[in-house]
Parts: C-alpha cells; structure tokens; sequence
C-alpha cells in the first residue's frame, strides 16, 4: 500500500491497486464521526457503442448505463437499499455521462457496509420480469426531467454543441430507448464494464487504513473474476461545422431563458494530466475574470437589468469532451447572449484581465477549496471523477497557485473560437 502524504492540506492518501485491477484509495479523517464509501466505475450514459475488439462493436440502446444503476440495487432477495437501512447506514447512487458511483455513509458497522457495498455492485441479478418493472419506473423519472426547464435548458445547448455525440442525449435515456433494453442487455453492459479493472473504489472517514485495506483484499481475494481485457469505446466523429448556431424551445416558464455554449477543441488540449488541471483551472479563472459576479462586466450587465442573480457559467472538462455555458434568465435573452457573447470575444483587451484581479480570484478559489475539504462526499466525488492521472484533488492547491495571467490568457486563446459558439433560447409557452 503507497502512502502520499500532502502536507499543504495535512492529508495522507493511501493506495493499492488489487490484483484483480481495482484501484482503492483511503483517507483517514480522524475527527470525523462518518465513513463515505464510493464505489465507481468508469462508464456512463455516453458509452453506448463498445466492445473489446473492433470487429465486435455492441450498440445499445439510450440511457443504460442510469438504468443498470437502479437494477444493482434489486437483488432476489430483496432490495439493498433496505440492508443498508438496518445497518444504520444511508446509500444511493447516481450516473453521469463517464462515470457510475455507488456509495454509503455510515457512523458505525463500517466493515459491514462497506462489505454490502463491494458485494452488492459485484452481483448483479436481471430477469426480464424486474427489467419490464423497472422501466415504468424510470419512464416517471424521465419524464420529471422533460417537465424541468433548467435541465432542458442544459440539453438544450448541448445538443447544438454536440448533434451527433451521445453526450446531447439525456442521461437516463428517452422512454422509447428505455424501452428496448433487456436483461441481456444489461448483463452485456456490467460484464464490459464492472470489471474490477476499471473501477475505483474510495474511503474516506474515520478509518484505520491498514484494517481498511485488509478487509477490501481479503473481499476480492474471495472472488474469481475474468481475464481483464482492454474496452473499445467509439463515438461519432464531429467538426465545428455540426454545431448547430442557434435553437429553441417554449416552455412553461415565468421568464424566458438564454444559454451561450463554446465547445472546446480537444486536439488543444494539454497531453499530461498535471497540465491539464491547470488548463481547466485557467479556463474557470478565466470565465470569473470577464463574467464572475465580481466583474464589472457583470455588474454593468445586472444594473443595466440584462442579467440577474440567475445568472451563471459552468466549465465542463471531462473523457472526450469539453465545453462552457454561460446561461441565465432575462427579459431579453437575446441581447443579453449578444453582451456575453462580445465580452468573451473582446477578452484581450478586458482591463479585467489583470495581475491584481486573478489574484484576488485564485485567494476566492483557494478559500472555497479549503472549506470544501469539511465535506467527505465533496472529497470522494471529485477525487474519483478526476481525469487527470497522478494529479490528484489534493494537487489543486499548487496548481492554482501556479497559474498565471499568461497561463489564463493562453487558455482563452486556445478554447475560444467564433465558429464553436451556439445559443440556445426558452421562451415561456404563452408568447409562443
């Protein structure tokens, strides 16, 4: 087991990677009562298309990946939600474009439930008759989400953004996709996928970390798994010129919306993944610098009653995508993403972009990394969605004092391009 000490943060990281490929990380948090454990793997909504040799590609239908996350709970026994219960113990789960997780929080019998937790994901149970059960289930939740305009909203821009990607479709999938997928199906999807190989599992809490890792060995050594094999994933392949300028949509709602979306070029970006950190990093520092609700460009936006307090932006850096949005609500959507759209344009000559300034930004950043580290599932949930190898969470401190003005400038250069823009608006139903 490797031991990483990060002093800057007083925390110690400790790691193994199992025989059978699992990667564990564990972090001691002494003066904490509660134990999180998160059990992820590396397949999300937009992994639809795969297999392990090229000339066996499986295409399966939309939004299964969240729907095998709702069946792992199911077992023949009974729900597992309801085993977590009687130990004292609260679970859930949640699927984001790339990644799975499974988790638990508990303040006692933590070797219990971090057993229920390993065992359960490493079980599945799928008969036809719980898949057709299921699917009435997640139609409902589909369905709430249709009827939500913020989260229509963000598909909306991403479906300009990325037409032919998967990534434009909506994660738990549409009710007629749902519709097709079988317990086959699924069992096709956890064998490629749940291998212990590409999966992570993490602990943080009040842990002993050798009796910890001992526990999770001895788990696996218990189990026989197959050989790993290497995943193929394909995806469409996309230029600017299937961006989609502009588009629409009416909706139930008070005030229209209008969201400007900028795809990023992924042959931009930085190869090592210390390198990138500060990529994305720049890139956020960047967006508070000329839109942040310190900006005088924002508050020239909000007095002149463009913008409100609904407004906001959002960098999305993740395996085989990127992108940012600045979105809001406003009387005049369309001259409010004019305004935005000028200033990110007119970015080298914003007297925003300043020593002074990103200092003050990189003290803000810096504050409310410090006071996220109080929260173990913010320290499990981003640790685990990192994408950047050896470059951890507990790196980001030195990567954002590292940052320069030079180093922002760079990134807007290589991120912004005029023909990568899009605008997607929402008008309220009755002036449709």
């Amino acid at each position: 087991m490797n031991k990483k000490v990060y002093q800057q943060i007083n925390e110690t990281l400790y790691e193994e990677v199992l025989p059978n490929g699992l990667k564990v990380y564990l972090l001691p948090k002494a003066d904490f009562h509660k134990t999180y454990g998160l059990f992820s793997t590396n397949y999300g909504s937009v992994d639809n298309h795969f297999g392990f040799s090229p000339e066996a590609l499986h295409q399966v239908p939309d939004g299964i990946a969240h729907f095998l996350e709702h069946k792992l709970f199911e077992k023949e026994d009974g729900d597992v939600f309801q085993t977590f219960g009687q130990q004292g113990a609260s679970a859930n789960a949640f699927t984001s474009f790339t990644k799975t997780s499974y988790l638990f929080s508990a303040t006692d019998q933590i070797k219990l439930n971090l057993e229920t937790l390993i065992d359960f994901v490493q079980a599945p149970y799928f008969t036809e008759e719980t898949v057709e059960k299921e699917k009435g289930i997640i139609g409902q939740e589909i369905q709430m989400y249709d009827d939500d305009p913020n989260w229509q909203q963000f598909f909306g821009i991403i479906k300009n953004l990325y037409p032919k990607h998967p990534l434009h479709i909506d994660i738990a999938g549409t009710v007629e996709s749902i519709a097709q997928i079988t317990a086959e199906d699924l069992y096709l999807c956890y064998n490629t996928f749940y291998h212990p190989s590409n999966m992570t599992l993490f602990v943080v809490g009040n842990i002993d970390p050798e009796e910890t890792m001992a526990w999770i060995r001895t788990n696996q050594a218990a189990k026989t798994f197959p050989e790993t094999q290497a995943i193929i994933r394909q995806f469409p392949e996309e230029t600017v010129a299937d961006i989609q300028a502009e588009s629409s949509l009416t909706m139930p709602v008070t005030r229209a919306k209008g969201v400007l979306g900028i795809k990023g070029d992924l042959n931009k970006l930085p190869k090592s993944g210390r390198e990138l950190l500060r990529f994305k990093n720049a890139l956020n520092l960047f967006c508070q610098l000329v839109l942040g609700n310190t900006s005088a460009n924002y508050l020239r936006l909000y007095d002149q009653g463009i913008i409100d307090d609904t407004f906001g932006f959002e960098v999305n850096l993740d395996r085989g995508f990127y992108f940012a949005d600045f979105s809001g609500d406003s009387e005049e959507p369309e001259k409010m993403l004019a305004e935005i759209e000028a200033i990110v344009m007119n970015f080298p000559q914003d007297p925003e972009i300043n020593e002074e300034n990103l200092t003050l930004l990189k003290k803000k950043m810096l504050g409310k990394y410090f006071q996220s580290l109080n929260s173990l599932e913010f320290i499990a949930n981003q640790f685990t969605q990192s994408l950047f190898g050896e470059t951890t969470l507990f790196d980001l401190p030195e990567v954002i004092q590292s940052i320069t003005l030079e180093d922002v400038q760079q990134a807007a250069r290589s991120f912004i391009d005029p023909k990568a823009f899009s605008r997607f608006y929402m008008y309220p139903t009755e002036k449709a």
